[in-house]
């Protein structure tokens, strides 16, 4: 899973991507400090892989990933190749989502390259820019259709669903708006646009603003209102309080979280908002040679989650043996659950569950 990090210049986006990644990408007060992405890879906490590893003691312990991508500062007229925009737009198609930081703190010594705070302003800014690449992307997909209904007349649907897409984005408004039937979402989702990928606004506050209580700020106020239009997610986050966490050893990092009222970190809450927005589960793999999670999306069978491991063991599929993760847990071993009938064997039309603990037969 690639997620790409974005926002105006200076509202804090590398600042919490060293924090998340401790990737130490340059962090300063000016304009387009981000030229080129810097590419940072996480391990996705799973306190259920931990437990694993504390039963098998395994070899090797494989925690899923994240990829995220600190893109280049944003500016109006990106589309028109302003700035970074070329830069940034090509970034950004690469990747599965986006997390959109939104400046939600007043500073006199940080730069605003706006010259003044607000929230809406610059989410609009950003939305604007990948609008006009995605308008620009769409014409192009109305030109193609047309000329195919010439061929055949069952085009002409094509061109009338791109048309409205069309109409959406000429109003301002996101891809991710536009509703669709389910073959109108596939056929969405091959034009890769950027408004209709899956977002995560990030509202950014100062250290003070939140620890006197997120509720409080008027900025993530906002946020939420145009997140609500658009059905994203936001997470509220201090992108200075992360970076101190990341330099915390594992007991300072809990006693610091729970002085503030956390029950987690903003990494791991990204996490899971991500997870959540694409639709996202982990099942998990266990022996004496590897404990491992692996990232699919939800609704996924059988044999597609053995896919993940290795493509022989979709092509050779004979059944999963499975296993929820907290009846192992509570037998206490596998061979006590196999005792109890606790571990089933599921053939190619079980839908995998989070959580499930799997081993898979295969003959190819």
């Amino acid at each position: 899973m690639k997620l790409g990090i974005v926002g105006l210049p200076n509202v804090g986006k590398s600042t919490l991507f060293n924090a998340i990644t401790n990737a130490g990408a340059q962090s300063a007060n000016y304009p387009f400090c981000t030229i080129e992405p810097n590419v940072g890879v996480v391990a996705v906490p799973d306190k259920r892989l931990d437990k694993l590893a504390e039963m098998y003691d395994p070899d090797k312990y494989t925690p899923a990933t994240i990829e995220f991508v600190d893109i280049a500062g944003l500016v109006k007229g990106a589309s028109r190749g302003e700035g970074l925009g070329n830069k940034f737009l090509s970034n950004i198609r690469e990747c599965d989502a986006i997390v959109h930081v939104v400046r939600c703190f007043e500073d006199n010594d940080i730069i605003h390259v706006e010259g003044s705070v607000d929230p809406i302003r610059d989410i609009e800014t950003i939305d604007l820019e990948l609008i006009l690449s995605d308008a620009e992307m769409v014409t192009r997909r109305i030109d193609k259709a047309q000329k195919m209904v010439k061929a055949d007349k069952k085009y002409q649907a094509e061109v009338d669903f791109w048309k409205r897409v069309s109409a959406e984005l000429n109003e301002g408004r996101s891809a991710r708006s536009v509703e669709c039937t389910e073959e109108e979402a596939e056929l969405l989702a091959t034009a890769a646009l950027l408004t209709n990928k899956p977002i995560i606004y990030a509202a950014n506050m100062s250290e003070e603003d939140f620890a006197a209580g997120i509720e409080n700020n008027e900025g993530l106020k906002k946020v939420r209102e145009i997140a609500k239009a658009e059905n994203a997610a936001v997470l509220p986050i201090c992108a200075r309080t992360e970076a101190d966490i990341a330099e915390m050893d594992k007991e300072d990092k809990e006693m610091f979280l729970a002085d503030m009222g956390l029950e987690q970190s903003g990494l791991d809450r990204l996490i899971n908002e991500c997870y959540a927005l694409l639709g996202l589960i982990s099942f998990l793999t266990a022996g004496k040679q590897e404990v491992r999670a692996w990232t699919i999306k939800k609704g996924t069978k059988a044999p597609g989650a053995a896919g993940k491991i290795h493509t022989d063991f979709e092509r050779g599929f004979i059944r999963a043996e499975v296993i929820a993760y907290d009846d192992l847990m509570e037998c206490g071993s596998m061979t006590a659950a196999k005792e109890k009938g606790l571990v089933r064997s599921e053939g190619k039309e079980y839908v995998m569950k989070d959580g499930d603990v799997v081993l898979f037969r295969f003959n190819v």
